[in-house]
Protein backbone atom coordinates (compact mmCIF):
# COMPACT_ATOMS: atom_id res chain seq x y z
CA UNK A 1 0.00 0.00 0.00
CA UNK A 2 3.43 2.59 -0.41
CA UNK A 3 4.43 4.58 2.77
CA UNK A 4 2.32 3.95 5.71
CA UNK A 5 1.92 7.29 7.18
CA UNK A 6 2.90 7.73 10.68
CA UNK A 7 1.19 9.08 13.59
CA UNK A 8 1.68 11.98 17.07
CA UNK A 9 -0.90 14.77 17.07
CA UNK A 10 -2.63 15.26 13.44
CA UNK A 11 -6.22 15.99 12.45
CA UNK A 12 -8.43 16.31 9.30
CA UNK A 13 -12.05 16.76 8.52
CA UNK A 14 -14.04 16.00 5.54
CA UNK A 15 -16.77 17.39 4.08
CA UNK A 16 -18.36 16.34 0.23
CA UNK A 17 -19.62 19.17 -1.57
CA UNK A 18 -18.92 17.39 -5.17
CA UNK A 19 -15.78 15.52 -3.74
CA UNK A 20 -14.02 14.77 -0.26
CA UNK A 21 -11.77 17.59 0.71
CA UNK A 22 -9.00 16.58 3.34
CA UNK A 23 -8.03 19.94 5.43
CA UNK A 24 -4.48 20.10 7.14
CA UNK A 25 -4.27 21.04 10.90
CA UNK A 26 -1.93 23.73 12.38
CA UNK A 27 0.77 22.96 15.25
CA UNK A 28 -0.86 21.25 18.31
CA UNK A 29 1.19 24.19 20.36
CA UNK A 30 -0.62 26.74 18.41
CA UNK A 31 -4.49 25.84 18.56
CA UNK A 32 -6.37 24.15 21.15
CA UNK A 33 -8.38 21.09 19.84
CA UNK A 34 -11.95 22.81 19.88
CA UNK A 35 -10.12 25.82 18.45
CA UNK A 36 -8.85 23.45 15.77
CA UNK A 37 -12.45 21.80 15.47
CA UNK A 38 -14.05 25.57 14.80
CA UNK A 39 -11.69 26.27 12.13
CA UNK A 40 -12.06 23.31 10.07
CA UNK A 41 -16.36 23.00 10.53
CA UNK A 42 -16.36 26.16 8.87
CA UNK A 43 -18.03 27.61 6.39
CA UNK A 44 -20.96 25.68 5.17
CA UNK A 45 -22.64 23.75 7.45
CA UNK A 46 -25.21 21.96 4.50
CA UNK A 47 -22.52 20.24 2.98
CA UNK A 48 -22.29 16.48 3.43
CA UNK A 49 -20.06 14.30 5.11
CA UNK A 50 -17.27 12.16 4.22
CA UNK A 51 -14.14 10.15 4.55
CA UNK A 52 -11.56 11.69 5.94
CA UNK A 53 -8.45 10.06 5.27
CA UNK A 54 -5.90 8.45 6.83
CA UNK A 55 -3.32 11.34 8.04
CA UNK A 56 0.80 11.84 8.06
CA UNK A 57 2.09 12.56 11.27
CA UNK A 58 5.64 12.38 12.60
CA UNK A 59 6.31 10.60 15.26
CA UNK A 60 5.36 6.73 15.65
CA UNK A 61 5.41 4.44 12.91
CA UNK A 62 1.37 3.94 13.29
CA UNK A 63 -1.60 5.07 11.52
CA UNK A 64 -4.33 7.31 12.87
CA UNK A 65 -7.24 5.65 10.64
CA UNK A 66 -9.91 7.19 8.65
CA UNK A 67 -12.83 8.32 9.81
CA UNK A 68 -16.19 8.06 8.11
CA UNK A 69 -20.01 7.87 8.58
CA UNK A 70 -21.54 4.62 9.34
CA UNK A 71 -23.87 3.71 6.67
CA UNK A 72 -27.21 3.41 7.57
CA UNK A 73 -26.31 5.80 10.78
CA UNK A 74 -26.29 9.63 9.33
CA UNK A 75 -29.65 10.36 10.07
CA UNK A 76 -31.72 10.43 13.63
CA UNK A 77 -35.10 10.88 13.26
CA UNK A 78 -38.04 11.25 16.37
CA UNK A 79 -41.82 11.32 15.71
CA UNK A 80 -44.65 12.33 17.46
CA UNK A 81 -45.48 9.67 20.02
CA UNK A 82 -47.06 6.61 18.92
CA UNK A 83 -45.95 7.55 15.02
CA UNK A 84 -43.88 7.30 12.81
CA UNK A 85 -41.09 10.00 12.10
CA UNK A 86 -42.50 10.16 8.71
CA UNK A 87 -44.85 13.70 6.84
CA UNK A 88 -46.54 15.24 9.50
CA UNK A 89 -45.59 13.10 12.37
CA UNK A 90 -41.98 13.87 12.37
CA UNK A 91 -40.95 15.86 15.19
CA UNK A 92 -37.50 16.66 14.06
CA UNK A 93 -34.22 15.09 12.64
CA UNK A 94 -30.64 14.94 13.49
CA UNK A 95 -27.78 15.16 11.02
CA UNK A 96 -24.44 14.40 10.51
CA UNK A 97 -22.66 17.16 8.43
CA UNK A 98 -18.95 17.25 9.33
CA UNK A 99 -16.34 14.98 10.63
CA UNK A 100 -12.85 15.46 11.97
CA UNK A 101 -10.52 13.33 14.07
CA UNK A 102 -6.48 13.59 16.07
CA UNK A 103 -4.73 11.18 17.29
CA UNK A 104 -2.36 10.32 20.15
CA UNK A 105 -0.41 7.44 21.47
CA UNK A 106 1.19 6.62 25.04
CA UNK A 107 2.56 3.76 26.32
CA UNK A 108 1.35 1.32 23.28
CA UNK A 109 -2.15 3.19 23.26
CA UNK A 110 -3.91 5.19 20.79
CA UNK A 111 -6.34 7.73 22.15
CA UNK A 112 -8.36 9.18 19.55
CA UNK A 113 -10.39 12.58 19.67
CA UNK A 114 -13.08 12.54 17.35
CA UNK A 115 -15.19 15.69 16.10
CA UNK A 116 -18.94 15.65 15.12
CA UNK A 117 -20.98 18.31 13.47
CA UNK A 118 -24.26 17.95 12.62
CA UNK A 119 -28.03 19.83 12.56
CA UNK A 120 -31.01 19.42 14.13
CA UNK A 121 -34.26 20.19 12.12
CA UNK A 122 -37.77 20.69 13.47
CA UNK A 123 -40.58 18.90 11.34
CA UNK A 124 -43.96 19.65 10.70
CA UNK A 125 -44.70 18.15 14.13
CA UNK A 126 -43.32 20.17 16.08
CA UNK A 127 -39.69 20.06 18.06
CA UNK A 128 -39.81 20.20 21.76
CA UNK A 129 -37.64 22.86 23.80
CA UNK A 130 -34.50 20.51 23.44
CA UNK A 131 -33.64 17.19 22.28
CA UNK A 132 -31.13 14.14 23.38
CA UNK A 133 -28.77 14.02 19.93
CA UNK A 134 -27.38 10.01 20.78
CA UNK A 135 -24.34 9.23 18.78
CA UNK A 136 -21.66 6.17 19.05
CA UNK A 137 -18.00 6.17 17.55
CA UNK A 138 -16.24 3.20 17.23
CA UNK A 139 -13.06 1.93 15.89
CA UNK A 140 -13.63 -1.24 13.73
CA UNK A 141 -10.79 -3.91 11.78
CA UNK A 142 -12.00 -4.07 8.61
CA UNK A 143 -12.34 -6.27 6.46
CA UNK A 144 -13.88 -9.99 5.83
CA UNK A 145 -15.61 -10.85 9.48
CA UNK A 146 -15.48 -7.34 10.93
CA UNK A 147 -14.06 -6.42 14.14
CA UNK A 148 -14.94 -3.86 17.10
CA UNK A 149 -11.80 -2.58 18.70
CA UNK A 150 -13.69 -0.52 20.53
CA UNK A 151 -16.72 2.11 21.05
CA UNK A 152 -18.37 4.28 22.75
CA UNK A 153 -21.78 6.01 23.14
CA UNK A 154 -22.12 9.88 23.79
CA UNK A 155 -24.87 12.14 24.50
CA UNK A 156 -25.22 15.92 23.65
CA UNK A 157 -28.37 18.25 24.29
CA UNK A 158 -29.64 20.47 21.72
CA UNK A 159 -31.77 23.52 23.05
CA UNK A 160 -34.18 24.35 20.00
CA UNK A 161 -34.62 27.74 19.24
CA UNK A 162 -36.62 30.09 17.28
CA UNK A 163 -35.34 28.98 14.45
CA UNK A 164 -35.55 25.45 12.35
CA UNK A 165 -32.64 24.54 12.40
CA UNK A 166 -29.84 24.26 15.10
CA UNK A 167 -26.07 23.14 14.83
CA UNK A 168 -24.25 20.69 17.44
CA UNK A 169 -21.05 19.83 18.11
CA UNK A 170 -19.71 16.60 20.13
CA UNK A 171 -16.11 15.98 20.76
CA UNK A 172 -15.61 12.44 21.94
CA UNK A 173 -12.25 12.94 23.49
CA UNK A 174 -12.15 8.86 25.62
CA UNK A 175 -11.91 6.62 22.94
CA UNK A 176 -8.42 4.63 23.73
CA UNK A 177 -7.90 0.82 22.13
CA UNK A 178 -4.17 -0.82 21.90
CA UNK A 179 -2.08 0.39 18.94
CA UNK A 180 -2.29 -2.22 16.33
CA UNK A 181 0.78 -4.37 15.32
CA UNK A 182 2.72 -3.61 11.60
CA UNK A 183 0.36 -3.53 8.25
CA UNK A 184 -2.85 -4.13 10.90
CA UNK A 185 -3.30 -0.59 10.99
CA UNK A 186 -3.70 -0.16 7.13
CA UNK A 187 -7.24 -1.94 7.88
CA UNK A 188 -8.65 0.38 11.08
CA UNK A 189 -11.07 2.66 10.11
CA UNK A 190 -13.09 5.35 12.89
CA UNK A 191 -16.89 4.90 12.49
CA UNK A 192 -19.18 7.32 13.78
CA UNK A 193 -23.18 7.43 13.46
CA UNK A 194 -26.32 7.93 15.42
CA UNK A 195 -27.15 5.38 18.29
CA UNK A 196 -30.63 5.37 19.38
CA UNK A 197 -30.27 2.50 21.84
CA UNK A 198 -27.69 5.46 23.51
CA UNK A 199 -30.77 6.75 25.22
CA UNK A 200 -31.91 3.83 27.02
CA UNK A 201 -30.75 3.30 30.53
CA UNK A 202 -28.21 0.24 31.05
CA UNK A 203 -30.30 -2.74 32.08
CA UNK A 204 -29.89 -3.44 35.68
CA UNK A 205 -28.15 -6.47 36.31
CA UNK A 206 -30.32 -9.15 38.23
CA UNK A 207 -30.02 -9.89 41.33
CA UNK A 208 -28.48 -13.67 42.17
CA UNK A 209 -31.57 -15.91 43.55
CA UNK A 210 -31.57 -16.56 46.86
CA UNK A 211 -30.91 -20.45 48.04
Amino acid sequence: MGAKPVIGRAMCAAAMVAIAVCVAATPAAAQSLGDRFKSLFGGSSEEKPAQAPAEVTGEQDLTCPSVTVRAGASTFKVGAPGKEAVGNDLRYQATITKIARECTINGGQITAKIGIQGRVIAGPAGAPPSVQVPLRVAVVQAGIGEKVIATKAYQTTVSMTEDSSVPFVVVAEDLVYPAPPGTVADSYVFYVGFDPQALKPEAKPKAPKKK
